[in-house]
């Protein structure tokens, strides 16, 4: 669920014009501004690659912890580390969108959250 949402975000971060501001002017003050750091990248190519990296990370997840879960199972459920960070990510994932997002990727991670700790659950029995 979650390499699908990255999927679908890194989708939209390069097709289409979902991830652009509906004011065609501050997109294009965004395409004029560059950052304080440095004078090489403007804020709108930077917003192009904070999403698409927020879509690497996503996807890394959700095909790490689907392949761990598939081929690996008994060491991911014997790893308290790989446990603790799937849930510590989808938490921060959850934060992030209830926070920052709107409110359809808030109920894929959390319907995610939920499905990984009904896996875990399920796993102690």
């Amino acid at each position: 669920m979650v390499l699908l949402l990255g999927l679908v975000h890194l989708l939209y971060t390069f097709r289409g014009r979902r991830l652009h501001p509906r004011d065609a002017d501050l997109e294009a003050r965004m395409r004029d501004a560059p950052l304080v750091m440095t004078r090489r990248t403007t804020m709108w190519r930077a917003w192009i690659g904070f999403n698409a990296s927020h879509s690497f990370g996503a996807m890394s997840f959700g095909a790490i912890y689907g392949y761990l879960s598939l081929a690996h199972g008994a060491l991911l459920l014997r790893s308290p580390f790989l446990l603790s960070a799937g849930v510590a990510i989808l938490a921060g994932y959850a934060f992030l969108c209830w926070r920052y997002f709107f409110r359809a990727p808030l109920r894929w991670i959390l319907i995610a959250a939920a499905l990984y700790l009904a896996g875990l659950v399920a796993s102690a029995y």
